[in-house]
């Protein structure tokens, strides 16, 4: 199976792209408007952001390492994910392109075996 034409074709890869649509379109979405209302009340909400929480410590201070906090957090969140959803079905995938042998499927974070999408004429 070393055709990328038939990797691509494959409902595994189909399911791979689709998994990793579902985390990186959404997250990607809720950070851009994190960042944008920061952005938009630094830029229109002076008072708001002045504000001083604690001693010298301010709204815009602490939205802005709140900035970095997210970015690694998300940064964690999808090394877990991809660990857990991505990487197995990537690593059979790649196991078949490079040997054209059949994969056991990987397994769900529950221990089940995730369903085997192979088309009826290719298990025959």
């Amino acid at each position: 199976m070393s055709d990328p034409a038939r990797i691509a074709d494959d409902p595994r890869f189909a399911e791979l792209r689709g998994a990793y649509r579902r985390f990186v379109f959404p997250v990607t979405v809720a950070f851009l408007v994190w960042f944008l209302t920061y952005v938009i009340c630094s830029a229109y909400a002076r008072g708001f952001m002045a504000h001083e929480l604690v001693g010298n410590i301010n709204v815009a201070l602490v939205f802005g390492l709140l900035q970095f906090v997210s970015t690694f957090g998300i940064a964690a969140a999808y090394a877990r994910y991809a660990g857990r959803r991505l990487d197995p079905l990537a690593a059979a995938l790649r196991a078949e392109a490079e040997t054209g042998l059949r994969v056991p499927a990987p397994r769900h974070a529950a221990g089940g075996p995730l369903p085997d999408v192979r088309l009826a004429e290719e298990t025959a």
